[in-house]
């Protein structure tokens, strides 16, 4: 962050009165002691995750850790952490970021991301911390990608290089809202690429891949595919919500 910037975030958190993008209520932090109480009691209850792509598992999956897709077609990344369901109480904080440029939200997204993903945060050792990117034509309509103004928000280890601009995506006109896990993998398929100006520096590497939802896994799958492909050994998602179900597990 910019020291500029820094000093104006200071002077605003000082000076102007905020609220919990949670609950809505004045106080001096973007998420209140209470609901970020809540948003840790909810991690802990209720579902366990496939290690892998972070889906809820089923019972009968809870033997592996892995759910039966992740078995049996697995995916190029090699692990999934989620802060919270898609469903859940940071939903509409992420669509008033995301869709009305509410940077307050942003604010109060990867606070809750610094103080609940602690021990993620703590025990992950990688070389690049990448967001999923925009299409230029896309970046231009919203005027920012939502998966960097959260990741470079994001506290972890000095040595993990935070980028932009490795990852390049084609643009592309279709929606995938509502398209179901096999749609969504053909209509991503060579979709992304690694910016020229870094061929050949991520040989060997560890990366993170942060988005902001995480549905299908196909998109996240798909950039993974093409960080091995460009040498990275081994690829880790950081997503700040994902979805209860995928779009469909047949």
């Amino acid at each position: 962050m910019h020291p500029i910037e820094n000093i104006f975030q200071v002077i605003c958190s000082h000076l102007l009165p905020s609220a919990c993008i949670v609950c809505g209520a004045f106080q001096r932090l973007n998420l209140c002691v209470d609901c970020l109480a809540q948003l840790e009691a909810d991690q802990l209850s209720n579902y366990e995750c496939c290690q892998q792509c972070g889906i809820t598992l089923e019972v009968s999956e809870l033997t592996e850790k892995r759910c039966r897709e992740c078995i049996t077609n697995p995916p190029y990344f090699d692990e999934t952490h989620c802060l919270d369901r898609y469903e859940g109480k940071l939903q509409s904080a992420l669509h008033l970021f995301k869709y009305q440029r509410r940077l307050a939200c942003a604010h109060g997204l990867t606070s809750a991301w610094n103080q609940l993903m602690v021990q993620v945060l703590n025990d992950l050792r990688a070389d690049y911390l990448l967001p999923v990117p925009l299409s230029p034509e896309k970046l231009c309509a919203r005027g920012f990608n939502q998966s960097w103004e959260l990741a470079r928000r994001i506290d972890c280890d000095k040595d993990i290089h935070k980028n932009p601009h490795i990852l390049r995506r084609h643009h592309h006109t279709q929606h995938q809202a509502k398209e179901n896990r096999t749609n969504r993998q053909i209509a991503i398929q060579d979709m992304f690429y690694i910016n020229p100006r870094f061929q050949g520096q991520l040989e060997s590497a560890t990366v993170i891949v942060f988005d902001d939802v995480m549905t299908s896994g196909a998109t996240l799958n798909e950039i993974a595919r093409v960080l091995k492909d460009n040498g990275a050994s081994h690829v880790t998602n950081w997503v700040l919500l994902r979805t209860l179900y995928p779009v469909s597990r047949s």
